[in-house]
This record gives structure tokens, sequence and C-alpha cells, in this order.
């Protein structure tokens, strides 16, 4: 990380946390249902063009097909992320009844202690389906959740915890829940958590729910903020009328990333305390061929600017110590969602990270947002108005 950057970060308390996959390793379960040595490279690997100028396969540049049971790829990964002024990472935790999957890469961090790089948790309490939806159909793995889980997942959890890398805010350990719309009972599953977590010495909780399909004020269910999870709520217009099939069967959904940028800034802000995310693009033609979603002509510049928008209004609107934003993600390679370098782009996009948020933090208060000097002068690939309304939720 360079001084300045270093600097910018200091100064301003912002935090950027990227989501992390740890299906890169094969599992006995993924080894049955999907074929020896399955890992999310094999999805990410199969994928194709289904339109003229779709950037498909997303193949890895510097890091390569790598196994995250090797501690020295948990390492290296690390290492790539602090140099661009990522604060931490938020590694998903898969846990159905007792039950862990891909739980290997977590462990090992843990009990070696390395890398030493901050973390946090989000439990992804979905159904694992063949589809790739965590619907009710084909699926592989459910989750069932049930209120005498509250306690169990909870003491699960404990050791990561403890852990002194383990990301705080107001000096409450941090724990996503990435449905909560499918507990039984939320406000019990708070309250149980929070009472555990305090008689076995952890403190305090800060539990977000992820903005996915049932959220609201998390207030109402003893929740403390909300994680935006795009593209989760994305209101912009399909472009897939002017794009030229490669493949006739196609039914996918392709928006135009640049305007999506536009769209999702210009949505009114939220009346409970929401923790904003990012993405670098989204492409989950490499788990579902051919009705996946696409956003199109995603570029660094575009995603640069995007970040840069959401840490000056981050900065602006959170006190010190919880000023933090997400990005989705750091390695979502069959998603179409990296940070982690590859072929196509080589480090751009980590370069356009660490270059947002130092401008970001440079930012005079009271200026305009970076995002309104752009639409004042005008841009080529962002309107001065949004293509539908704001969301309203």
């Amino acid at each position: 990380m360079t001084p300045a950057l270093a600097a910018a970060l200091e100064s301003t308390g912002l935090r950027a946390i990227a989501f992390h996959l740890t299906q890169f390793h094969p599992i006995p379960e993924n080894d049955r249902w999907w074929g020896r040595g399955f890992t999310e490279w094999t999805n990410a690997t199969r994928a194709r063009p289904m339109f003229a100028g779709h950037y498909q396969p997303h193949l890895p540049g510097e890091m390569g097909f790598y196994d995250l049971r090797l501690p020295e790829v948990l390492e290296a990964q690390a290492s790539l992320a602090a140099e661009y002024g990522v604060h931490g990472f938020c590694y998903y935790y898969y846990w159905f009844g007792g039950q862990r999957l891909l739980e290997r890469p977590l462990e090992t961090m843990r009990e070696s202690g390395r890398p030493d790089f901050p973390y946090c948790l989000c439990w992804a309490n979905e159904n694992w389906t063949r589809r790739w939806d965590g619907a009710d159909r084909e699926i592989l793995i459910a989750q069932r959740a049930a209120p005498q889980d509250d306690e169990a997942i909870l003491r699960d959890l404990l050791p990561h915890l403890r852990d002194p890398r383990y990301i705080r805010v107001d000096g409450r350990a941090l724990l996503i829940v990435y449905r909560i719309g499918v507990l039984p009972d939320p406000a019990r599953t708070a309250r149980v958590w929070r009472e555990i977590a305090r008689r076995e010495g952890v403190g305090e909780l800060y539990l977000c729910a992820a903005k996915t399909y049932e959220t609201a004020d998390p207030s109402a269910v003893g929740f403390d903020a909300v994680v935006e999870f795009p593209p989760h709520g994305v209101v912009s217009t399909p472009i897939g009328d002017a794009l030229a099939p490669l493949v006739p069967d196609y039914i996918g959904t392709v928006f135009d990333y640049r305007q999506f940028v536009c769209d999702w800034l210009g949505r009114d802000p939220e009346s409970y305390p929401v923790h904003p995310t990012v993405f670098p693009g989204w492409d989950n033609t490499a788990r579902r061929p051919l009705n996946g979603m696409v956003f199109h002509n995603a570029t660094p510049e575009t995603y640069g600017l995007w970040l840069e928008e959401t840490a000056v209004r981050t900065i602006r609107r959170q006190p010190r110590d919880r000023r933090l934003l997400f990005i989705n993600a750091w390695n979502e390679w069959a998603e179409g969602a990296h940070l982690e370098p590859d072929r196509r782009t080589g480090r751009q996009f980590l370069r356009a990270t660490s270059a947002a948020l130092e401008r970001a933090a440079s930012c005079p208060a009271g200026a305009p947002t970076p995002l309104e000097s752009v639409l004042r002068i005008g841009s080529p690939g962002f309107s001065e108005t949004p293509t539908t309304a704001p969301a309203r939720r």
C-alpha cells in the first residue's frame, strides 16, 4: 500500500471489505453432486460468450487456478488485497443444521493465525441447489432453520468471534446473515446470539442482514444494520434487444453496467442504517449458461467512479467507526465478480480500487460528489437521469 493510500484510509477510518468465496477446493459433497474434483473453477472455465462482445470466460491471471487448501494461497490473496487498500475479507460461512461445508480454508486460517489480515463472516443460510439460485427446487442440501439451532451456530462461531483479527464495529463483532427472512424468528435469533456472546466473553455483536430477498428495517428484528448486496434489488433497463446473440437459445438478462451504476446511485437513501456494496462486474452465465444475468460494459473506470462516490457518501453519512463499505467480490469467478487479476484486465480493478479510496478521502466536505461532478460535465456512458424510477422498499 502506498503511503498516500495508507494516510487516506487512516484519516477517514474507511474500511473496504471484500466478500470471499471458499469454493476453490474439492470436498466430498461436491464430488457426489457435481463429479470428482469439482471446484468453482469447473464452472468458470466452461463459460462461453452468449452474444457479440460478451466477455467470457473469466480466467485467472497471476494467481492462477489456485487451491485454497494451500495456506500460501490465502497469504497471497491477503497480501494482494492489502496492497490495494482492501481492509479485510468477509468469508462465507456454510452451516446446515450442524453440518459445515467448505470450512477447511477458514479453519486453517484461524488455527494458524495466518494470514494476519482482518476478516469477518457471513452466514450463507440458503439452500444449495442444482440451479445455483438458493430456491426450493432441485435441492442438494437444505437450510432447515430451527429455533434450537440459534445457540448451536453461535457456539460454532465463537472461536472466530474471539480471534484478534476479527472485524469489529464500535467494538462489536461484525456478523452478517445472508437471508434473514428464512430464520423462523429473527428477533429470537438475535437475542440468543447476543446473550451467548456476552456470557462467553466475546462482548457485544454488530448484527447485519444482507439486503437480499426479504430485508427491511433491521431494528424490527433486533439487528443493527443492513449490508447491500447488489445485484439483488437491481433497477435498470435491460439492453438485450440491442445485442447480437451468438447462442440462439440464450434467454438471459443483460444490463448496461454504466447505466446501472447511475440508476443504483440515483435511489433515495433508506431510513435505517445501511452499509453500501459495489461490484466490479457481474455475469453468472458460467453457472447458468442460457439464462444468466450479465452486466455488460463493466470497466475499471466505471467501477472506480461507483466506488469513489460510495466511499464519499459513506464518509459523509457515517460516524468514523461505522464507515464500512463492501465489495462483491474478491473472487466470485463463476459470477464474473472478482477483484483478483484476470487475463484480460490484470490488476486494473485493484488499481481502480486504491485510486478511488484515495480520492474519496480528499473530497472536501460540501464539495460536489464524484458522480455529481461527472453529471455536470457529461461523460460517455453516463446519463443524467436514471432510466427507471428509484427502488422504494
